[in-house]
């Protein structure tokens, strides 16, 4: 199985450059979407269609604009299942799983927080996920949770460790969380294969960052323990300029 996961930055604006002769190019099993900021009546799904991808499920925010993510496949899904049942999660449309045979794949789009709120609301999410996630796996042990999680687990993960420690995305407390998440049962797909290499997924519009490189690592597929062997690649697909993310590439054997 082949699966990209891309935040968008709005799919609409990705469709204005070219963002389906990419996909054609890279042709995944399964796409998984973050940050859509569209309901899928503002844009034409048939467009993915004529690239294979006949079932496309859209899970926007309640409010227009923000947020969403997505699961496009060329095979059809056993099951969907659209949010996690808590209800302050999906009003923001974060959280999509398409099963497929006995792997369930999740389109995953963490809070950033950009402010005191935010980061009291991200928090708050995260601790809310895992423990939703403890319960899923109990159901679904060969899960795949791709998607935008915004925040950079280690030093190696982020160009400026030190300066950028007090910031949002690499405090302390959201690395904490994620290493506590992935000592779960979750492997980091990319460090697994890649232990050493400096490579990123975001960069900021601001001060030419992506052409310097002064970027952060976001994304991720993070893969449950009882898949790691199958692990076969995963790659930073940072020549993709839709976006100020880069798509990200696991291929399960």
């Amino acid at each position: 199985m082949r699966i990209i996961s891309y935040n968008v930055n709005g799919i609409r604006a990705a469709l204005r450059k070219d963002f389906l002769v990419w996909l054609k190019q890279a042709n995944p099993d399964v796409l998984c979407l973050q940050e859509i900021k569209a309901n899928p009546e503002q844009f034409d799904e048939k467009v993915f269609h004529e690239l294979g991808y006949e079932h496309c499920y859209w899970y926007p925010a309640q409010k227009k604009g923000y947020s969403g993510v997505a699961i496009l496949s060329k095979q059809k899904p056993d099951n969907v299942v659209y949010g996690t049942g808590i209800d302050y999660m999906d009003a923001e449309g974060r959280n999509l799983r398409a099963d497929f045979g006995d792997i369930s794949v999740m389109s995953l789009y963490l809070p950033s927080g950009t402010n005191i709120k935010r980061l009291e609301f991200k928090l708050g999410y995260m601790a809310d996920f895992q423990k939703y996630i403890n319960q899923l796996t109990l159901e679904k042990p060969n899960l795949v949770i791709s998607g935008d999680y915004n925040i950079c687990h280690e030093p190696i993960d982020i160009h400026d460790p030190v300066r950028l420690k007090n910031v949002s995305g690499f405090l302390p407390v959201e690395r904490e969380w994620l290493t506590q998440f992935l000592e779960s049962g979750f492997t980091d797909s990319f460090r697994h294969l890649n232990e050493d290499v400096e490579q990123y997924s975001w960069w900021s519009y601001r001060a030419n960052a992506r052409a310097r490189n002064k970027g952060w690592r976001l994304d991720y597929h993070l893969v449950s323990e009882e898949l790691q062997e199958k692990i076969d690649r995963a790659v930073i697909l940072s020549e993709a300029y839709h976006s100020d993310h880069c798509p990200i590439l696991l291929e399960i054997a």
